[in-house]
Formats: C-alpha cells, structure tokens, sequence
C-alpha cells in the first residue's frame, strides 16, 4: 500500500504546500465545470475559469508552457462562451446545441493546423524541445483549442474533441508527475462520454429547424 502511495504521490514530495493545494481547489473547480457543461448549465464557465487561472498560474510556474497556454485560452473562450450561451437569439430562447456545420468544421481545422504552428513557434523560442511530452502537449493544445471553440459555440461535437484530448492527458499527466491532474482527466474522459450522450439525447428531442 505504502509503495502504490508512493508511486501514485511521491512527487509531490518536493512540491510546495500551497502548490499542491492549489492544484486540489483548481482539479476540483475543473471538474465542476465539466460536470455543469454536460447538465448545459452555464455554471460551466465560472467554475471553469477559476479552475483555469490557477492553472495558467501553476503552469507558469512549473515551465509548462504548452499547458499554460491551454488554459490561458480556456479563460478567455469562457468569457466569450459565456456571452453566446446566454445570447438570445430571438425574445424567448438563448443560443441552442446544434450539431457543427461544414464551415465551422473548415474553421475548426483552421484553429487545429494554427495552433499547432503557434506552439512550435513558441517552444521553438523558449528551446522546450526537450522531451517527447512536447510533441504531445503541442498535439493535445491544437485538440483542447478546437473543442473549446466548439464548447462556446455550444455544438455538440465539442465533446469528441474532448474525450480525445483527456484520454491522451490522463498518462501524459501522469508521467510529468501530476497525479491529481491526471486523475481529474481521467475523470473528464467519464464525464465528457456522459455529456456527449447526455447533448445527443437533447438535440434529438429539440431539433433545431434551420
């Protein structure tokens, strides 16, 4: 038991307090807002962007740049997520889920190939080419950067970016050491299969007439 504990924790052991801490409150408001995102609750963005900013912060801190940026662009998508799911788009009714169009999925493949240059440029710069988890965290940045374009655009295919983004951060987190991190993904992964499910099951019941 001790041994699994120390596999699962023993990095931690050289992390600040209030580093670990931090990480605890931002995994927990994380998961909030995944779990308001698939009740299409928009409670989804003020959890997520307190989640989000102590992430940019801890990110910052431990020279992960890749993952900075991911959640330096979650907090501002949130902000302009949450304007669009409140939006009326006539007297009565907010922005509805729809399913994505062919050019929101042009667009979507715009963002994907730009971030991906984006990040290259970036560690390029900053010499972090230093590890295979680079060329993985520039792949997993362009996936999270669509499906959150998407999520603020309350498209249901939001979610398939999702769950293939969190199924490759769950290892990947945990070879860089952070186990609560991983664990929250994995977590994500549960939740985003439900949301996608729980969004389809929604839009079948409430098509939207074009």
């Amino acid at each position: 038991m001790a041994e699994t504990l120390d596999f699962l924790f023993g990095q931690y052991s050289d992390y600040e307090t209030s580093s670990i801490v931090l990480e605890l409150i931002g995994v927990i408001f994380g998961l909030l807002s995944v779990w308001f995102s698939k009740q299409n609750n928009i409670w989804v963005y003020p959890t997520g962007m307190i989640s989000t900013a102590i992430f940019v912060y801890l990110l910052a801190k431990w020279g992960l740049l890749g993952d900075m940026m991911i959640n330096a662009y979650y907090f501002s998508m949130s902000v302009y997520g949450w304007y669009i799911w409140t939006r009326k788009v006539d007297a009565e009714h907010v922005t509805p889920i729809t399913s994505t169009t062919a050019k929101e999925h042009q667009i979507s493949a715009i963002i994907f190939i730009a971030t991906i240059v984006f990040v290259f440029i970036v560690y390029t710069a900053f010499d972090k080419w230093n590890d295979w988890t680079a060329y993985v965290d520039t792949l997993t940045t362009a996936i999270f950067f669509v499906g959150m374009w998407l999520m603020a655009r309350r498209k249901l295919e939001n979610w398939i970016y999702w769950i293939l983004g969190d199924v490759i951060s769950v290892p990947l987190y945990f070879y860089k050491g952070f186990t609560f991190t991983s664990l929250q993904y994995l977590i994500f992964t549960g939740l985003a299969i439900y949301g996608y499910i729980s969004w389809k099951k929604y839009l079948n019941k409430n098509p939207v007439i074009a």
